[in-house]
């Protein structure tokens, strides 16, 4: 009788759980995925939403493909609601590898801004490589960019797909960004006073594995074709040692190291590189995450090499520049970056002095890149 009381009893208190268990949200009892969880911060702190620049500031590192035939007005609008002062676009030849092509490109973005907006909006040039390896190219690249700085090209721009497999010579082969037929063009943009600005391979955790313990796993799912391993091409440490070379190489030559040559979280490295390569500045485009992440580090950094850091974006979406401004300018603790799959942890403002912050956001750049115009900015 008492089993039969004992049994009775179980199968209603499972009944009952089972019940409960039924009224429960699904989202309780299905485990959440990495990039679902998105918590709302319950810290209470103060905030600083940072909107404009504290200065005008100079953007050493843009991209606007339609140049030629731009609403320039409605893009210096949008510039300045930021305090943007001069926006360089760095795709002066856009992505044609056509001579000819290039070549009308740069001369229709030149004249459109030359009749709208010659004081906001300065151009670099880019090499074209169909035909490296020719016996004629080096010659042909190094007339060109003289003809290009005659045009009114500020500076030579250097996209990632060089050192990659995008740009091989005549024979198939890969092209090195150390390739000795290249020596002349970087010798000529010493001799000619301009900059350099070179983006070299990405992020190294890209060349990593894909698993739990690489933090750029969601980026490499969200977007795949990022994805490298150590023959495509050839390890980071490789390609990067290519980059050194040339500004070893070139030592009357400026280079603008892109996204901080890709060492802003280890700035360590970074110091020692900036200490053996006197020639070498670096812009912040699309690393202000890595900063904000270590503001104390990061803003001992600044002080120290205050004279070689240049404000740059990347991808031009204007809403984005908040972060920038807000790592840069404030104290504000623990908010978050725009993109998730980039960044998934807090950041914190580094709180820059304003003397810092105005060599960052232009005094360096008008020191390095010639015929911009210094009366848009504060003395």
């Amino acid at each position: 009788m008492k089993f039969v009381k004992i049994l009775t009893l179980s199968i209603i208190l499972g009944t009952s759980y089972q019940a409960c268990k039924a009224q429960e949200p699904s989202s309780v009892t299905q485990p959440l995925g990495f990039e679902e969880y998105d918590p709302i911060s319950t810290l209470k702190v103060d905030e600083h939403i940072t909107r404009r620049a504290k200065f005008p500031f100079i953007d050493v590192h843009n991209h606007q493909y339609q140049m030629p035939t731009q609403d320039l007005k409605a893009l210096t609008r949008q510039m300045d609601s930021l305090n943007m002062g001069i926006m360089i676009n760095l795709s002066g030849r856009g992505w044609t590898q056509e001579w000819a092509d290039g070549t009308a490109t740069l001369k229709g973005s030149l004249e459109n801004v030359a009749k709208n907006q010659p004081k906001r909006i300065g151009i670099f040039t880019n090499l074209q490589f169909k035909g490296f390896g020719e016996k004629d190219w080096t010659a042909r690249a190094v007339k060109q960019l003289e003809e290009d700085v005659k045009m009114g090209a500020k500076g030579l721009k250097i996209y990632k797909s060089l050192g990659f497999s995008g740009i091989k010579d005549d024979k198939g082969n890969r092209v090195a960004v150390s390739d000795s037929r290249l020596q002349a063009v970087w010798q000529k943009c010493g001799t000619l006073g301009i900059p350099v600005l070179i983006h070299t391979a990405d992020v190294p955790s890209f060349w990593d594995p894909m698993d739990r313990y690489n933090e750029r796993w969601l980026e490499l799912k969200t977007h795949p074709g990022r994805r490298r391993g150590a023959k495509d091409p050839v390890p980071f440490d490789s390609l990067i040692a290519e980059q050194h070379k040339i500004f070893r190489d070139n030592p009357k030559t400026i280079f603008i190291n892109a996204h901080m040559g890709w060492y802003p979280n280890n700035l360590k490295k970074l110091d020692s590189l900036m200490t053996a390569l006197p020639n070498m500045y670096v812009e912040i485009g699309a690393v202000i995450a890595e900063l904000g992440r270590q503001p104390r580090a990061a803003k001992k950094f600044f002080d120290k090499y205050q004279d070689r850091v240049l404000f740059g974006k990347d991808s031009w979406v204007p809403a984005e520049y908040a972060t920038y401004f807000r790592v840069l300018e404030t104290e504000d603790e623990y908010f978050p970056y725009h993109k998730k799959y980039h960044a998934f942890w807090r950041m914190y403002g580094m709180g820059l002095s304003d003397d810092v912050l105005k060599k960052l956001y232009y005094r360096n750049a008008l020191r390095i890149i010639p015929g911009l115009d210094k009366s848009l900015f504060p003395k």
